[in-house]
């Protein structure tokens, strides 16, 4: 079931705000994070609208772990990060998805607490374009 008020679940316009995107993927969609203070931040979020990973079979939760593991091989590819941090957040936002970090020893942070923002670093549509045809390639 789709929610009418949801991001994830429409796409378009208001997945537009924070997330541009990559690529269905086998258990839902990639999106770049559009805020890249950590250059090569990901989003991936899951097919159906649920709020928690309970909510999903064995079968769905080992199929989303996959695609999580594709994206952050990717990642590394493309990126060479020191570390991938995976995060789960959505109080509000009440669709399973994760955020896929890359950390960087000489980056934001790094052997510190995580900042969901820290720099706001927005870049330009071509440059998002470019880093999603790079992820494109690694997957």
């Amino acid at each position: 079931m789709k929610d009418g008020n949801c991001a994830y679940c429409m796409q378009g316009e208001l997945a537009a705000k924070f997330a541009y995107p990559i690529c269905k993927m086998d258990s839902g969609f990639l999106y770049v994070f559009k805020e890249q203070s950590h250059p090569g931040r990901l989003i991936l979020a899951h097919d159906k609208h649920i709020s928690e990973m309970i909510e999903l079979t064995d079968e769905e939760r080992n199929l989303f772990f996959a695609d999580v593991a594709k994206a952050a091989r990717a990642i590394h590819k493309v990126f060479g990060p020191k570390k991938v941090n995976y995060g789960a957040y959505g109080d509000t936002g009440c669709h399973l998805h994760f955020h896929l970090v890359p950390k960087y020893e000489d980056g934001p942070e790094w052997g510190g607490v995580f900042e969901m923002n820290p720099g706001k670093i927005f870049l330009t549509d071509q440059e998002y374009e470019e880093i999603a045809e790079k992820i494109r390639k690694a997957l």
